[in-house]
């Protein structure tokens, strides 16, 4: 079964940080730009992060994008997203997913394979 999946969520502080992975099982993540969702309860999915799959280059939403960085290993199969300087405002349920292309404001289009979800809670 080709499915990524995320790891790396849980409980941190205000102002601290967290590395999320999504790793490819049974798929091989070099083929696809990759792309970090999250989901607050009772809101929309938002795209918040995104690699290339040729050349790397990384877009991100504006709301993390002096806070995130994003990269990926071919080697592992793995895609990490770096999470700085967290708030309360970034709990969330974190996705990661294959797909088509990155828009500039860091979602993914042309989804495919979706993970389960980790979640991060940022609370004192």
């Amino acid at each position: 079964q080709e499915q990524v999946v995320e790891s790396g969520g849980g409980l941190v502080r205000p102002g601290g940080s967290l590395t999320l992975s999504c790793t490819g099982s049974g798929v091989t993540l070099t083929g696809w730009s990759i792309g970090w969702f999250r989901q607050v309860t009772g809101k929309e999915r938002e795209g918040i992060a995104c690699v290339r799959r040729l050349d790397h280059l990384t877009y991100f939403e504006d709301s993390v994008k002096a806070r995130f960085t994003i990269s990926r290993d071919n080697v592992k199969n793995t895609v990490w997203l770096q999470m700085t300087s967290l708030t309360p405002e970034d709990t969330a349920v974190y996705y990661c997913a294959t797909g088509a292309f990155c828009s500039e404001n860091g979602t993914l289009y042309g989804t495919d394979h979706w993970g389960q979800g980790t979640q991060v809670t940022v609370s004192s």
